[in-house]
């Protein structure tokens, strides 16, 4: 791993600055769902993962109570992280159909995955705060990717906290649309492609399916040109 990278997963790691979300983290480390009563839960906050030599980042809010702060990976260890790996294993992003933890030997081809926000909010809605506290972390996570091209991002709120770190970067007036599919070309020339999140509840209600998903990965490598 890039030293400047290490050296920042570290940092996110031992990170106190919201008490709320540390508090919340501790709490849903400590009482644990039934079905993983017995696990050791990561309990802190979950840097991002994948390839420095990435031309896709993949972003969401933030982890999972019972996924990444349980397992330590972002959309590991739950059902929206079993939906998107399905994805990326059928369109060659991912080595595995797979996410479980940290020691799955799972590799993904020029991709990187990580979230706005580091810890798990209360009812997963961050105060602006907290995101403003995040953000420096994903501007360096960004910036280690000297290749990237394309960002998705999965979900509105996901959306719309990454493009208005990009507004506030660039100076940008215009307003950015929210629409699965949907290409929008950054100053610097990034692409963001915005998705629904594989959430159960937008894949029981058929917002997204798995070939909508497929079909955006698809774009997104043709985007990216890998």
């Amino acid at each position: 791993m890039d030293i400047r990278l290490n050296s920042l997963n570290k940092t996110i790691v031992n990170c106190k600055k919201c008490p709320r979300l540390v508090k919340f983290v501790h709490k849903v480390s400590t009482k644990k769902r039934k079905q993983n009563i017995n696990e050791i839960y990561w309990g802190k906050p979950v840097p991002g993962f994948g390839n420095l030599n990435s031309k896709l980042a993949i972003i969401g809010l933030a982890p999972a109570a019972h996924g990444g702060t349980r397992t330590g990976r972002a959309f590991t260890g739950d059902k929206s992280g079993d939906f998107l790996f399905k994805c990326l294993y059928e369109v060659g992003i991912s080595n595995s159909p797979f996410s479980r933890n940290l020691k799955d030997n799972l590799k993904l081809k020029s991709t990187y995955i990580t979230n706005i926000l580091k810890c798990v909010p209360p009812e997963d809605k961050p105060l602006s705060k907290e995101i403003s506290n995040c953000s420096n972390f994903f501007d360096e996570e960004i910036l280690s990717l000297k290749n990237l091209k394309v960002i998705v991002t999965l979900g509105k709120v996901a959306f719309d906290n990454c493009t208005k770190l990009y507004k506030q970067k660039f100076n940008i007036k215009k307003k950015f649309i929210f629409k699965h599919g949907k290409i929008q070309l950054l100053p610097n020339g990034l692409i963001i492609l915005s998705s629904y999140h594989p959430s159960p509840r937008n894949v029981n209600t058929k917002l997204i399916s798995h070939k909508m998903m497929v079909d955006l990965f698809k774009k997104a490598k043709k985007l990216a040109k890998f």
